[in-house]
């Protein structure tokens, strides 16, 4: 499949991305990652990896796009949820002053 990234023509195939993958380490995801084979990698490392370009040259968009075309499990960034119970900066100054406020 030919995608663009980072304003450069690529010819990838999933068996040329496995290959290029295979024996790398993954990194420690902190946002969007890529399923390949049994490892989750971060994006950035795998455009990284099968385009050998620095990772400030590419987005996380670009690379994602390719690797969702190619067959690959891809993963967004995990919605953080507030814990139950917890009141917000706002609510708690507004308890402090006896402003009711809803939960």
């Amino acid at each position: 499949m030919r995608c663009v990234i980072a304003r450069f023509p690529f010819d990838l195939t999933k068996s040329g991305v496995l290959e290029s993958m295979k024996g790398v380490k993954p990194e420690q995801v902190i946002g969007e990652s890529v399923i390949i084979g049994r490892r989750t990698y971060p994006v950035k490392q795998v455009g990284q990896v099968i385009t050998r370009q620095d990772r400030r040259d590419f987005s996380v968009g670009e690379v994602l796009r390719a690797m969702t075309q190619l067959g690959f499990t891809c993963r967004g960034i995990p919605r953080a949820t507030a814990p139950t119970g917890v009141l917000s900066p706002f609510q708690q100054a507004s308890a402090m002053l006896g402003i009711p406020v809803a939960v």
